[in-house]
């Protein structure tokens, strides 16, 4: 898997310029946290609108697919209801995954960032989603960039480099 990280900052984001960005939601998280949280401030809360109206909702098997406007550097965005998060594991962690993966691919999206599933609220910490993220074959073949605050960059970092 070609893994690179990208940090949670907009002005980052502005630099790095990738097909699509994927969004996994909690339907609990609210407000929006992280990744999803950023985006839905530089579409001036266009995300909060659309669960507000419940057009959106993030129950688990919710997936839309969101134009980014001008204000985002992404052609397209993918949005991914994960349910609630009481209980969130490693299990559902890597079945979420898969179905990211599924989608991403029917979607024919060439490269992509997205916050690992169960990051933005700490369900899950930066160093087991990337274990978790090597363990899928499918991501060999897939460039893919995470979005992370600095605390999960040093421990991906650090991950990695134990890995080499």
């Amino acid at each position: 898997m070609a893994l690179s990280v990208l940090p949670l900052d907009l002005a980052r984001w502005d630099e790095v310029a990738r097909d699509c960005l994927v969004l996994p939601v909690f339907k609990d998280d609210r407000p929006l946290r992280g990744a999803a949280g950023l985006a839905d401030w530089r579409l001036c809360g266009r995300l909060s609108r659309l669960l507000k109206s419940d057009r959106a909702s993030a129950e688990a098997g919710e997936s839309m697919l969101l134009p980014p406007g001008r204000r985002l550097k992404f052609s397209r965005i993918l949005w991914f209801g994960l349910g609630e998060s009481k209980g969130y594991s490693d299990e559902r962690f890597k079945k979420d995954l898969a179905w990211i993966l599924q989608v991403v691919a029917k979607a024919c999206v060439t490269s992509w960032a997205l916050q690992a599933p169960g990051r933005a609220s700490g369900m899950i910490g930066a160093r087991r989603a990337v274990e978790l993220m090597l363990e899928n074959t499918e991501l060999n073949e897939q460039p893919v960039v995470l979005l992370e605050d600095p605390a999960g960059q040093k421990d991906i970092a650090e991950l990695l480099r134990s890995q080499r």
